[in-house]
């Protein structure tokens, strides 16, 4: 497996920084969503616990999740899936780079469970995804 020097300068290119709900009643302040956000953009790709995205803006997990939830819309862990998934995505459709090399880089635990969460979220296989065929969510 080779491992990419220019990872950062090819995920700047992915449009998943999300808008954040700044000043939402309960949510991060602007200095902390700043924090995690550059935190999970520099380390998406590897097993992150709560504790450990908690611990950047100083609040407990507890607290830390609610006010995520509240400012991004969505839970800390379906950030870092999506993060994921858009960084796998453009690797597959700008690299040769095999499937299970991506799962790798991207920060999934294996080629199968990349496969699962870009079929549940993004409606199509990593396969079907680099060679441009995409299924309609009927399954047609």
């Amino acid at each position: 497996m080779r491992r990419d020097d220019d990872l950062p300068a090819r995920f700047s290119e992915v449009a998943s920084d999300r808008r954040p709900l700044l000043n939402a009643k309960g949510g991060l302040s602007a200095r902390h969503t700043h924090q995690i956000q550059q935190f999970l953009k520099e380390n998406f790709s590897r097993k992150l616990s709560l504790a450990e995205m908690a611990a950047v803006c100083d609040l407990s997990p507890y607290h830390f999740v609610r006010a995520f939830s509240k400012t991004f819309g969505v839970s800390p862990y379906q950030s870092v899936l999506l993060l994921r998934l858009d960084f796998a995505e453009k690797l597959l459709t700008d690299s040769r780079m095999s499937i299970t090399d991506i799962a790798d880089l991207s920060g999934f635990s294996s080629q199968s469970h990349f496969t699962t969460m870009m079929r549940k979220y993004r409606h199509v296989t990593p396969q079907q995804l680099r060679t441009g065929q995409r299924r309609s969510r009927s399954g047609n």
